[in-house]
This record gives C-alpha cells, structure tokens and sequence, in this order.
C-alpha cells in the first residue's frame, strides 16, 4: 500500500432540467467519493480540472478545495461531493487532479482519471 494514496470513484449525470439545447448549453453533475486509501491523515488542498467539450474546446478550472471545503481524511476516510458544469455540446469529458498534502508535511498529487459526460442522445458519426 502506499503511504500517501488517495482512491477517486466519479459518477457523471446530465441534468436535462437544467439544460438548454437550443441556446447551445447542457449540465451535467458529477459525483466524486474520495477515499485516503493510504497511510497517512491527508488533506486536500486544491483542484485542477479540464473539460473537454465535443467541438475540442478545453476549459481549464483550478481553486482551492471542493465545493468549499478541503477535507482532511484519515486512512480509511471517504468524502464524497457532488459539483457540476456546463457544456457547449452535447457531451465532452472531464480530468485532473487534486493537491493535497499529508499529516506529515509531504505534498502528492492524486489523478482524477478521465470520464465522459453525455446528454443520452449522442450519435456516433461515420
């Protein structure tokens, strides 16, 4: 096991209610259980996003914490948020990565593997 380790799981949904296609914009909410699967007490610090919208448009999102709170969790310890986004396409995918850093003063990185977001409707064109 590695001492500094963070698990991350990701549950996309689009949000049809909070979409509007016709003026070129879909929701979607994702969300994220993170999980110290290391072992040592971590508190994340920090976000980096990327998303990828269908036409290749990337937006970069960076900020301090998740949905305003920078969890600190022992090993074992899951914190699980839900956020959101908008797209200018039907569909796109998300990555990135949090910052944290470790009880003990060590800094790591954890990756946030990529996952897709999309409306249900997508076709796929030959």
């Amino acid at each position: 096991m590695a001492k500094y380790q963070f698990g991350v799981q990701v549950v996309p949904q689009f949000l049809p209610e909070q979409s509007s296609p016709e003026q070129g914009l879909w929701s979607f909410a994702y969300t994220i259980t993170i999980t110290n699967t290391g072992e040592v007490p971590a508190q994340l610090i920090s976000r980096h996003w990327l998303i990828t919208h269908a036409n290749g448009q990337v937006e970069e999102v960076k900020g301090l914490g998740v949905v305003g709170h920078q969890p600190l969790l022992k090993p074992g310890e899951a914190f699980e948020y839900t956020s959101g986004c908008r797209l200018r396409t039907p569909n796109g995918t998300m990555q990135g990565s949090y910052f944290c850093v470790a009880e003990d003063g060590e800094r790591f990185e954890v990756d946030i593997p990529i996952f897709v977001l999309d409306d249900g409707t997508s076709r796929v064109l030959h």
